[in-house]
């Protein structure tokens, strides 16, 4: 007897999504394209360190449509404390189940890979651990920190869970200043109890709100997926609530289905659609707003980083 390993492989990482039904992935529209990259030398020097060190990045775990253009350019999104979250998100292609423990070594692992690769921006992302009663807020601040140490003048964006609401384990990370604090909301509030059940909408409004609370230097930004379902006047409900927890940075991309056990493409955004919710942020008075079919959070982010400063830099001025 044979088998087909991409469906083992499948029912490994997803083993909670194997009684749901197939759903039709359909053909993606001409608009998304992507460049297929890996061929570089710049790429094969990222894979090395990442690989040399054992360390996960979210590119590669979430099936990142961008990995070719940005490990070409020496960018990369680590993901910490593990390859397995607590979690089991359906639109999400990470690997759902019971973690193993931490890595102790991993800060420091992940700090000797951002100086390998001489990263003047680098974005830390992770798992959901609920399993640990931090939710992983002390090794977060241990891997800013081992950052810091090694390579000072990189500057730090951090994409947390939730950290299920503790106002303690939020402060923690906000006080040991990442640059950037990214946490998504990835989709509307009605949608939340099927393609994001393990989230409460207004919890992560709160987490975002609560880092400007502790200190307003640090830029905070969220992105959502569109294709889902939602409405334009449910998007741009979500751009007010976020406007009013003071939230500088939006971030909108098409949502594109994993595989056929996840949740289907509702409707593919076209880019003049795109280009229409960007042109909203900006009215809204988002500092920046990045919004194209092929958006994801981590995206040009070192780019968009320093125009961000610049943005706040002018209205200061202003």
């Amino acid at each position: 007897m044979t088998y087909n390993t991409d469906l083992l492989d499948r029912a490994k990482r997803h083993p909670e999504k194997q009684k749901r039904e197939d759903r039709p992935m359909g053909k993606k529209p001409d608009w998304i394209r992507v460049k297929a990259g890996g061929q570089s030398e710049t790429y094969k020097e990222t894979l090395n360190v990442v690989k040399n060190l054992k360390l996960t990045t979210v590119c590669e775990e979430a099936g990142c449509p961008n990995i070719g253009e940005c490990w070409d350019k020496k960018h990369a999104t680590f993901m910490i404390m593990g390859e397995v979250c607590t979690r089991a998100c359906s639109f999400c292609n990470v690997a759902t189940g019971k973690p193993d423990a931490l890595d102790k070594y991993e800060p420091l692992k992940i700090a000797v890979a951002v100086d390998k690769m001489g990263l003047k921006h680098v974005v830390v992302t992770s798992v959901d651990r609920d399993d640990l009663k931090d939710s992983g807020s002390a090794h977060f601040v241990k891997t800013i920190e081992a950052i810091r140490f090694k390579s000072p003048d990189t500057t730090i964006e951090i994409l947390p869970g939730d950290f299920r609401g503790a106002i303690e384990d939020i402060d923690i990370v906000t006080r040991a200043k990442p640059d950037v604090f990214n946490h998504n909301m990835e989709t509307v509030p009605r949608l939340y109890p099927t393609i994001r059940p393990g989230a409460r909408y207004f919890r992560s409004l709160r987490l975002l709100e609560r880092v400007k609370e502790v200190d307003p230097t640090i830029f905070t930004k969220s992105g959502l997926m569109v294709g889902l379902g939602e409405t334009r006047e449910e998007v741009a409900q979500v751009m007010d609530d976020m406007r009013a927890a003071d939230i500088d940075f939006i971030t909108i991309g098409q949502y594109l289905q994993p595989t056929p056990k996840h949740s289907p493409v509702e409707h593919f955004w076209t880019p003049e659609e795109f280009e229409g919710l960007e042109k909203m942020a900006r009215a809204k008075g988002f500092l920046m707003a990045s919004c194209t079919p092929l958006t994801r959070s981590s995206h040009h982010a070192g780019e968009d980083f320093a125009k961000l400063r610049q943005a706040r830099a002018e209205k200061l001025v202003s």
